[in-house]
Protein backbone atom coordinates (compact mmCIF):
# COMPACT_ATOMS: atom_id res chain seq x y z
CA UNK A 1 0.00 0.00 0.00
CA UNK A 2 1.71 3.64 -0.86
CA UNK A 3 0.37 6.74 0.38
CA UNK A 4 2.52 9.21 -1.29
CA UNK A 5 0.85 12.64 -2.47
CA UNK A 6 4.42 14.69 -4.59
CA UNK A 7 3.80 18.06 -6.40
CA UNK A 8 4.75 16.01 -9.83
CA UNK A 9 4.53 19.44 -11.43
CA UNK A 10 7.78 20.51 -9.93
CA UNK A 11 8.90 17.01 -9.09
CA UNK A 12 12.18 17.05 -11.39
CA UNK A 13 13.00 21.04 -10.35
CA UNK A 14 12.77 20.14 -6.75
CA UNK A 15 15.06 17.27 -6.54
CA UNK A 16 17.80 18.93 -8.82
CA UNK A 17 18.28 21.07 -5.90
CA UNK A 18 18.74 17.90 -3.52
CA UNK A 19 21.31 18.51 -0.75
CA UNK A 20 21.47 15.33 1.12
CA UNK A 21 20.34 13.50 4.04
CA UNK A 22 21.12 15.19 7.23
CA UNK A 23 23.53 13.45 9.43
CA UNK A 24 21.26 11.65 12.30
CA UNK A 25 23.53 12.92 14.69
CA UNK A 26 23.46 16.73 13.59
CA UNK A 27 21.28 19.41 15.18
CA UNK A 28 17.90 18.95 15.65
CA UNK A 29 15.90 20.96 13.44
CA UNK A 30 11.82 19.75 12.63
CA UNK A 31 12.60 20.96 9.32
CA UNK A 32 15.03 18.06 8.67
CA UNK A 33 14.73 14.54 7.70
CA UNK A 34 16.85 11.67 9.57
CA UNK A 35 16.95 8.34 8.06
CA UNK A 36 17.06 4.82 10.27
CA UNK A 37 16.99 1.87 8.58
CA UNK A 38 15.93 -1.66 10.66
CA UNK A 39 17.72 -4.71 9.40
CA UNK A 40 15.49 -8.02 9.67
CA UNK A 41 17.07 -11.07 11.75
CA UNK A 42 19.86 -12.62 10.55
CA UNK A 43 20.51 -10.15 8.00
CA UNK A 44 23.94 -10.57 6.24
CA UNK A 45 25.02 -6.56 6.45
CA UNK A 46 27.04 -5.32 4.08
CA UNK A 47 30.94 -3.83 5.70
CA UNK A 48 30.21 -0.26 3.91
CA UNK A 49 27.27 0.08 6.40
CA UNK A 50 28.90 2.74 9.13
CA UNK A 51 26.81 2.78 12.13
CA UNK A 52 25.71 -0.80 12.69
CA UNK A 53 24.21 -1.63 16.51
CA UNK A 54 22.84 -4.22 17.76
CA UNK A 55 20.51 -3.15 20.09
CA UNK A 56 16.91 -5.06 20.54
CA UNK A 57 15.29 -2.39 22.32
CA UNK A 58 15.95 0.13 20.09
CA UNK A 59 14.70 -1.78 17.03
CA UNK A 60 11.26 -2.65 19.01
CA UNK A 61 10.67 0.49 19.76
CA UNK A 62 11.14 1.51 16.26
CA UNK A 63 9.10 -1.48 15.24
CA UNK A 64 5.81 -0.06 17.31
CA UNK A 65 6.07 3.34 16.41
CA UNK A 66 6.63 2.66 12.43
CA UNK A 67 3.21 0.15 12.74
CA UNK A 68 1.53 3.20 15.06
CA UNK A 69 2.70 5.89 11.89
CA UNK A 70 1.34 3.74 9.17
CA UNK A 71 -1.93 3.08 11.17
CA UNK A 72 -2.66 6.83 11.79
CA UNK A 73 -1.71 7.82 8.43
CA UNK A 74 -3.71 5.11 6.48
CA UNK A 75 -6.72 5.25 9.30
CA UNK A 76 -6.86 9.25 8.22
CA UNK A 77 -6.83 8.69 4.95
CA UNK A 78 -9.50 5.88 5.01
CA UNK A 79 -7.66 3.17 4.03
CA UNK A 80 -8.61 1.01 6.68
CA UNK A 81 -10.76 0.40 9.81
CA UNK A 82 -10.21 1.04 12.96
CA UNK A 83 -11.12 -2.70 14.06
CA UNK A 84 -8.17 -3.67 11.32
CA UNK A 85 -5.35 -2.08 13.37
CA UNK A 86 -4.68 -3.32 16.91
CA UNK A 87 -5.82 -1.77 20.43
CA UNK A 88 -2.52 0.68 20.09
CA UNK A 89 -3.33 1.70 16.69
CA UNK A 90 -0.65 -0.21 15.06
CA UNK A 91 -1.20 -1.54 11.19
CA UNK A 92 0.99 -4.86 11.60
CA UNK A 93 1.40 -7.43 8.80
CA UNK A 94 3.27 -10.71 9.32
CA UNK A 95 5.94 -9.94 6.78
CA UNK A 96 6.71 -6.66 8.87
CA UNK A 97 9.39 -8.52 11.22
CA UNK A 98 11.55 -10.42 8.53
CA UNK A 99 11.45 -6.84 6.58
CA UNK A 100 14.42 -4.08 5.98
CA UNK A 101 12.13 -0.56 7.13
CA UNK A 102 13.02 2.70 5.72
CA UNK A 103 12.42 5.57 7.97
CA UNK A 104 12.14 9.06 8.26
CA UNK A 105 12.18 11.15 11.29
CA UNK A 106 12.02 14.98 11.48
CA UNK A 107 14.48 16.69 13.78
CA UNK A 108 12.67 16.36 16.75
CA UNK A 109 12.71 12.77 16.58
CA UNK A 110 8.80 12.53 15.17
CA UNK A 111 8.41 9.83 12.28
CA UNK A 112 7.15 11.30 8.81
CA UNK A 113 7.85 9.07 6.57
CA UNK A 114 8.42 4.90 6.52
CA UNK A 115 8.96 1.67 3.55
CA UNK A 116 8.90 -1.53 3.61
CA UNK A 117 11.61 -3.43 2.01
CA UNK A 118 11.07 -7.70 1.84
CA UNK A 119 13.79 -9.13 0.27
CA UNK A 120 13.37 -12.70 -1.29
CA UNK A 121 15.69 -15.31 -2.51
CA UNK A 122 16.25 -15.58 -6.35
CA UNK A 123 14.13 -18.82 -6.20
CA UNK A 124 11.29 -18.16 -4.50
CA UNK A 125 7.88 -18.86 -6.37
CA UNK A 126 4.86 -17.15 -6.55
CA UNK A 127 2.82 -19.13 -3.72
CA UNK A 128 5.42 -18.05 -1.35
CA UNK A 129 4.96 -13.97 -1.95
CA UNK A 130 2.91 -11.56 -0.08
CA UNK A 131 1.61 -10.09 -3.30
CA UNK A 132 -0.07 -13.14 -3.87
CA UNK A 133 -3.12 -12.26 -1.32
CA UNK A 134 -3.90 -9.18 -3.72
CA UNK A 135 -7.06 -8.76 -4.64
CA UNK A 136 -5.59 -8.57 -8.13
CA UNK A 137 -3.94 -11.89 -8.12
CA UNK A 138 -7.08 -13.40 -6.65
CA UNK A 139 -9.13 -12.11 -9.80
CA UNK A 140 -10.92 -14.84 -11.88
CA UNK A 141 -10.14 -12.12 -14.86
CA UNK A 142 -6.94 -10.79 -14.32
CA UNK A 143 -5.46 -13.64 -12.15
CA UNK A 144 -4.04 -15.99 -14.42
CA UNK A 145 -1.89 -13.20 -16.17
CA UNK A 146 -0.34 -11.49 -12.89
CA UNK A 147 0.51 -14.64 -12.10
CA UNK A 148 2.26 -15.44 -15.56
CA UNK A 149 3.74 -11.53 -15.84
CA UNK A 150 5.35 -12.40 -11.99
CA UNK A 151 6.58 -15.46 -12.88
CA UNK A 152 8.58 -13.84 -15.65
CA UNK A 153 9.97 -11.49 -13.17
CA UNK A 154 10.79 -14.04 -10.50
CA UNK A 155 12.55 -16.28 -13.77
CA UNK A 156 14.45 -12.82 -14.68
CA UNK A 157 15.74 -12.25 -11.09
CA UNK A 158 16.71 -16.06 -11.21
CA UNK A 159 18.69 -15.46 -14.71
CA UNK A 160 20.82 -12.17 -12.81
CA UNK A 161 20.89 -14.27 -9.49
CA UNK A 162 19.70 -11.12 -7.84
CA UNK A 163 16.84 -10.81 -4.91
CA UNK A 164 13.27 -10.45 -6.10
CA UNK A 165 11.60 -7.53 -3.56
CA UNK A 166 8.06 -6.68 -2.67
CA UNK A 167 7.96 -2.90 -1.53
CA UNK A 168 5.34 -1.71 0.68
CA UNK A 169 4.17 -0.56 3.98
CA UNK A 170 4.63 3.01 2.97
CA UNK A 171 3.30 5.89 4.75
CA UNK A 172 3.76 9.84 4.72
CA UNK A 173 2.63 12.66 7.13
CA UNK A 174 0.09 14.24 5.67
CA UNK A 175 1.91 17.76 6.04
CA UNK A 176 4.81 16.52 3.81
CA UNK A 177 3.03 14.85 0.69
CA UNK A 178 3.12 17.52 -1.25
CA UNK A 179 6.65 18.02 -0.64
CA UNK A 180 9.75 16.06 -2.58
CA UNK A 181 9.96 13.74 0.48
CA UNK A 182 7.89 10.93 -0.75
CA UNK A 183 10.11 11.08 -3.85
CA UNK A 184 13.30 11.23 -2.22
CA UNK A 185 12.45 8.04 0.27
CA UNK A 186 10.97 6.52 -2.98
CA UNK A 187 14.65 6.70 -4.50
CA UNK A 188 16.06 5.82 -1.62
CA UNK A 189 14.89 2.30 -2.13
CA UNK A 190 16.89 2.22 -5.41
CA UNK A 191 20.00 2.96 -3.13
CA UNK A 192 19.04 0.37 -0.81
CA UNK A 193 18.61 -2.60 -3.42
CA UNK A 194 21.81 -1.12 -4.87
CA UNK A 195 23.63 -1.92 -1.20
CA UNK A 196 21.97 -5.25 -0.72
CA UNK A 197 23.64 -6.48 -3.86
CA UNK A 198 20.34 -5.52 -6.59
CA UNK A 199 17.00 -6.55 -7.04
CA UNK A 200 14.20 -6.84 -9.38
CA UNK A 201 11.00 -5.83 -7.14
CA UNK A 202 7.02 -5.01 -7.26
CA UNK A 203 5.20 -3.10 -5.19
CA UNK A 204 1.43 -1.87 -4.99
CA UNK A 205 0.86 1.90 -5.25
CA UNK A 206 -3.06 3.54 -4.92
CA UNK A 207 -3.69 6.25 -7.74
CA UNK A 208 -5.98 8.32 -5.81
CA UNK A 209 -2.75 10.10 -4.16
CA UNK A 210 -0.97 10.02 -7.99
CA UNK A 211 1.33 7.41 -6.17
CA UNK A 212 1.36 5.21 -9.25
CA UNK A 213 2.26 8.43 -11.14
CA UNK A 214 5.26 9.25 -9.33
CA UNK A 215 6.74 5.72 -9.00
CA UNK A 216 6.28 5.69 -12.83
CA UNK A 217 8.06 8.77 -13.00
CA UNK A 218 11.23 7.35 -11.30
CA UNK A 219 11.51 4.20 -12.88
CA UNK A 220 8.57 1.71 -11.82
CA UNK A 221 6.56 0.34 -15.01
CA UNK A 222 3.44 -1.93 -15.12
CA UNK A 223 3.97 -5.64 -15.21
CA UNK A 224 2.80 -6.77 -18.94
CA UNK A 225 1.99 -10.08 -20.32
CA UNK A 226 2.07 -11.38 -23.94
CA UNK A 227 -1.58 -9.49 -23.79
CA UNK A 228 0.16 -6.30 -22.83
CA UNK A 229 -0.02 -4.29 -19.80
CA UNK A 230 -1.91 -5.52 -16.65
CA UNK A 231 -4.50 -2.45 -16.11
CA UNK A 232 -4.69 -0.94 -12.65
CA UNK A 233 -7.59 -2.33 -10.01
CA UNK A 234 -9.85 -1.94 -7.39
CA UNK A 235 -9.07 -3.56 -4.05
CA UNK A 236 -11.54 -3.50 -1.74
CA UNK A 237 -9.30 -3.98 1.19
CA UNK A 238 -8.02 -0.40 1.15
CA UNK A 239 -10.95 0.89 -0.77
CA UNK A 240 -8.98 2.47 -3.65
CA UNK A 241 -8.18 2.12 -7.26
CA UNK A 242 -4.23 0.53 -7.09
CA UNK A 243 -2.01 -0.58 -9.73
CA UNK A 244 1.18 -3.23 -9.31
CA UNK A 245 3.95 -2.01 -10.60
CA UNK A 246 8.01 -3.90 -10.80
CA UNK A 247 11.31 -2.18 -10.74
CA UNK A 248 14.63 -2.88 -11.14
CA UNK A 249 17.30 -1.62 -8.94
CA UNK A 250 19.46 -1.25 -12.02
CA UNK A 251 16.86 0.91 -13.81
CA UNK A 252 15.87 3.99 -12.32
CA UNK A 253 14.71 6.75 -14.27
CA UNK A 254 17.62 8.38 -16.31
CA UNK A 255 17.63 11.61 -15.07
CA UNK A 256 17.46 10.38 -11.45
CA UNK A 257 20.50 8.19 -11.74
CA UNK A 258 22.50 10.60 -10.14
CA UNK A 259 20.29 11.17 -7.24
CA UNK A 260 20.35 7.57 -6.42
CA UNK A 261 23.70 7.20 -6.16
CA UNK A 262 24.18 9.99 -3.57
CA UNK A 263 21.33 8.82 -1.70
CA UNK A 264 23.37 5.70 -1.32
CA UNK A 265 26.28 7.46 -0.16
CA UNK A 266 24.10 9.26 2.40
CA UNK A 267 22.32 5.58 3.37
CA UNK A 268 25.72 4.00 4.30
CA UNK A 269 26.37 6.74 6.80
CA UNK A 270 22.39 6.23 8.59
CA UNK A 271 22.25 3.75 11.58
CA UNK A 272 21.31 0.33 10.80
CA UNK A 273 19.46 -0.90 14.11
CA UNK A 274 19.37 -4.70 14.52
CA UNK A 275 17.67 -6.53 16.88
CA UNK A 276 19.85 -9.59 16.70
CA UNK A 277 23.58 -9.61 16.00
CA UNK A 278 24.13 -9.67 12.13
CA UNK A 279 25.47 -12.51 9.98
CA UNK A 280 28.78 -12.04 8.22
CA UNK A 281 28.62 -9.82 5.47
CA UNK A 282 27.34 -10.67 2.52
CA UNK A 283 30.32 -10.04 0.27
CA UNK A 284 32.89 -11.72 2.32
CA UNK A 285 30.77 -14.79 1.08
CA UNK A 286 31.12 -13.83 -1.90
CA UNK A 287 34.21 -12.44 -1.99
CA UNK A 288 36.05 -14.30 0.86
CA UNK A 289 39.48 -12.76 -1.00
CA UNK A 290 38.16 -9.11 -0.45
CA UNK A 291 37.96 -9.79 3.95
CA UNK A 292 40.12 -6.69 5.50
CA UNK A 293 42.10 -6.91 8.38
CA UNK A 294 40.49 -7.39 11.53
CA UNK A 295 41.20 -4.03 12.88
CA UNK A 296 38.86 -2.56 10.44
CA UNK A 297 35.95 -4.29 11.78
CA UNK A 298 33.40 -1.68 13.31
CA UNK A 299 32.63 -3.44 16.47
CA UNK A 300 28.96 -3.32 16.47
CA UNK A 301 29.10 -5.92 13.01
CA UNK A 302 30.15 -8.78 15.74
CA UNK A 303 29.66 -7.70 19.45
CA UNK A 304 25.81 -6.92 20.88
CA UNK A 305 25.51 -3.42 22.31
CA UNK A 306 23.04 -3.79 24.67
CA UNK A 307 20.34 -1.18 24.80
Amino acid sequence: MQLLQPDTGTLQSDLAGYGGIEHPHGPADGRQVRLVLMAPPDARISPDFQDVQCKPSWHDELMGRMQQFRGSVYLEDGAVERRQLSRDGRHRVAIDADSWHLLALDGTGNMCGCVRYYSHASGTRFQELWVRHSALATSKIWGGAFRQAVDAELQQARQRNVSYVEVGGWAISSERRCTTEAARTALATYSLARILGGCIGITTATVRHSSSSLLRRIGGSPLRTEAGELPPYYDPQYTCEMEVLRFDSESPAAKYFTLVDRLRSDILSVPVVCRTSPRAPWSYHCYPNRRPPAAQFSTGLYAAQRA
